[in-house]
């Protein structure tokens, strides 16, 4: 989805909406209906794409693997979902959710003519605290599930394949990360903001509630295998519990990452900032792979010595801080890989 979604953040009001879905390229024939029914929620899904990939790479930034797309327009991602890997799994995931929340804020702030707010969310209703009235405006979550799952899941539904099958499982795995952090919003009426009545709506919570959410699941991601008559998974080790609808699910082990690899969408390391203290994977033993790191003291400027000031500043000096940077070496053949 990464790849083929991008061009949307460039198209404005390009022509008209049949010119613009048919130069896109890699959509399937089915998501170019449905670009040429809603062109306005193609741009709403270029806005989901630059979130989902703000967010992947914050998940990742401590990683060998930093979900960095590009590389002297090098596209590296579009690898990457062509290997069934845990990464892969993680940005079906982040993708499907990122154009779920996408559609459904387009929807609360009028910019679709298919949806608007959720029109289920009307008259009275009951919770803890009593009674309430629903108003103001309910994030219509259903709609942008529903569409989700029809243009982004269309790209699977061509070939019912062991990676088709695994791409639908953790795509819907993501669009209900979105839906688990929906929250209800309250607003008082009475005497003094006392309670006497309240007017709820149903708000999404922000996207990083949903990223913190499938990088654990990334973590606790579980590898399986077909079942003998193909139509779904089974654990690989049997150890393991049987993943439920909200577990992502892998086929095969992830490459270390350490090297520029075309085939696997590895940029690798060289370069890479690493945390001389650290002993996660941010660390310069295990981001550098064991080929060690440069050290470059750098001067930069820092806010020192803030002091509040009654009432309502803070103010600060500028300070000339002098710190060491740690960069992981290429290995001793740097150039790209590639097994083809």
């Amino acid at each position: 989805v990464g790849e083929e979604l991008n061009p949307f953040l460039y198209m404005g009001a390009v022509g008209s909406s049949r010119v613009m879905c048919d130069n896109v390229p890699g959509l399937v024939s089915r998501q170019r209906q449905l670009c040429r029914r809603h062109p306005e929620a193609m741009l709403s899904i270029g806005r989901g794409v630059a979130a989902w990939t703000a967010e992947c790479q914050h998940q990742f930034r401590r990683h060998r693997w930093d979900c960095n797309a590009l590389e002297r327009g090098q596209r590296l991602l579009g690898r990457v979902l062509l290997r069934s890997s845990r990464e892969s799994a993680f940005v079906h995931a982040i993708s499907s959710a990122g154009v779920v929340f996408a559609i459904t804020r387009a929807c609360s702030q009028g910019e679709l003519k298919s949806c608007s707010c959720d029109p289920k969310k009307k008259g009275s209703a009951k919770d803890s605290k009593g009674h309430f009235d629903w108003g103001g405006c309910s994030d219509n979550i259903d709609y942008g599930i529903k569409f989700a799952r029809a243009f982004v899941d269309a790209k699977e539904r061509k070939g019912k394949d062991a990676r088709a099958l695994m791409n639908l499982h953790n795509n819907r795995a993501g669009r209900k990360a979105v839906k688990r952090f929906l929250k209800q919003e309250c607003k008082c009426h009475g005497v003094s903001g006392s309670c006497t009545l309240r007017t709820c709506w149903l708000a999404m919570a922000d996207f990083r509630k949903t990223g913190d959410y499938l990088w654990k699941k990334y973590n606790g991601a579980i590898q399986v295998v077909m079942n003998q008559d193909g139509t779904g998974f089974t654990v690989a080790n049997k150890k393991f519990k049987k993943p439920t609808k909200n577990d992502l699910v892998y086929f095969e082990s992830s490459p270390d990452y350490c090297i520029r690899d075309r085939d696997v969408g590895s940029l690798g390391t060289a370069g890479r900032v690493c945390n001389q203290t650290s002993r996660g994977m941010d660390s310069c033993e295990v981001m550098c792979c064991g080929r060690g790191y440069d050290t470059s003291r750098v001067s930069r400027m820092t806010k020192c010595e803030c002091k509040f000031h009654w009432c309502c500043a803070v103010r600060c000096q500028d300070c000339l801080e002098v710190v060491d940077i740690h960069t992981c070496k290429a290995p001793k053949s740097a150039g790209w890989t590639s097994r083809t």
